[in-house]
């Protein structure tokens, strides 16, 4: 037997035992070692907010369109952040050629991140663990936060940032977090944003030169930290509107806002007549299906998530740190209702199984 978890109805949580099943050719199966929630999409799940609860994204045309064909409750096989072990792999039923790979397959003993969702096992096309092994001697757990880190560099990415660079993030939850880190690393001066103290905390310990809490003054305080420029730069990754009108105020005239949040609901509080308009801001939106345009004939997401897996390997980026609460799978119900209802003491929770 095996579980998963599954979000029965909003803010209902239930873990539920399957069957385990034996592999398909080219298939391989993973113990999970670790597993971490997400603090923005997936309680977007749990609280019943998300889109796709009431449109349905049409890859071909790019839009969301009302429709019967939603996503309904129970919603499994949420999750986008595991870690844990390959223990089987079955052969593919014709040979794969690793002439043109440069990543060699995957085998048993293989300490693998991906995308399975919060359950004891899964089982997956080998081929889509092919260079998603992590170094010898890396700490599992960091593995957890491959793919929440490309999200937060990718934002950093399409910043453009360099030394002199002046950053505002907006939002020091993981990804904002992992984001100021990532900018530090490029050279930039970070001013970070966040109402939670140990946030800002955290921020300065990773090297942030400014750490502000959300008030009526903070575009002015920021003016002054920036001796009346202004930031060049202002990354919300919070999802709040109030945010990222904020944000379109703290940057100088012909800045850059890049909308890296998760939004939810109609821009309430978002005021484009003011700043937005008069300084002439850009508004960028930086998603993780793709990276920048200006860098697609270089960087792909692959190439994303192994920078990441490498500045975690070297210690440039002590994401573990970042782990407030583990909790068993059988307890996934409290992970849940701490991150919605106690964000001051939770940051990154992780489901942990043995």
């Amino acid at each position: 037997m095996s579980r998963f978890l599954r979000i029965a109805a909003p803010r209902s949580v239930a873990v539920v035992d399957q069957p385990s099943i034996p592999l398909e050719p080219g298939q391989a199966r993973v113990s999970t070692i670790y597993s971490g929630i997400s603090a923005g999409t997936e309680l977007t799940a749990y609280r019943g907010t998300n889109p796709y609860l009431t449109s349905v994204w049409d890859p071909a045309s790019r839009l969301f369109q009302p429709g019967r064909e939603a996503l309904n409750y129970p919603l499994d096989g949420w999750g986008y952040s595991e870690v844990g072990e390959v223990v089987e792999v079955a052969p593919p039923a014709a040979p794969v050629s690793d002439a043109a790979e440069s990543d060699p397959p995957v085998k048993p003993g293989d300490i693998v991140w991906g995308i399975w969702g919060h359950r004891d096992e899964g089982i997956l096309a080998a081929e889509t663990l092919r260079g998603h092994v992590l170094p010898d001697g890396m700490d599992p757990l960091a593995g957890a936060f491959v793919r929440v880190g490309a999200i937060a560099l990718s934002a950093v990415l399409a910043a453009d940032l360099g030394p002199g660079s002046t950053v505002a993030i907006f939002g020091q939850g993981v990804i904002g977090l992992l984001a100021t880190r990532f900018a530090v690393l490029n050279g930039a001066a970070v001013i970070a944003v966040d109402g939670i103290e140990n946030r800002r905390a955290h921020a300065l310990q990773w090297g942030a030169g400014h750490a502000l809490s959300p008030s009526p003054e903070l575009a002015g305080d920021i003016r002054r930290i920036t001796s009346g420029a202004g930031v060049d730069v202002a990354i919300e990754l919070s999802g709040n509107y109030r945010a990222l009108h904020e944000a379109t105020r703290t940057v100088g005239a012909d800045g850059t806002v890049i909308a890296a949040g998760f939004y939810q609901g109609e821009a309430t509080g978002v005021r484009f007549g003011e700043e937005f308009h008069h300084n002439r801001v850009q508004l960028l939106a930086s998603q993780i299906g793709s990276v920048p345009n200006r860098l697609r004939s270089r960087w792909t997401v692959p190439r994303l998530q192994q920078t990441v897996v490498d500045h975690l390997a070297k210690g440039l980026v002590d994401a573990p740190s970042l782990v407030t609460h583990t909790f068993p799978l059988a307890d996934a119900a409290k992970a849940y209702e701490l991150l919605d209802t106690d964000p001051q003491s939770a940051l990154q929770v992780v489901l942990e199984f043995s």
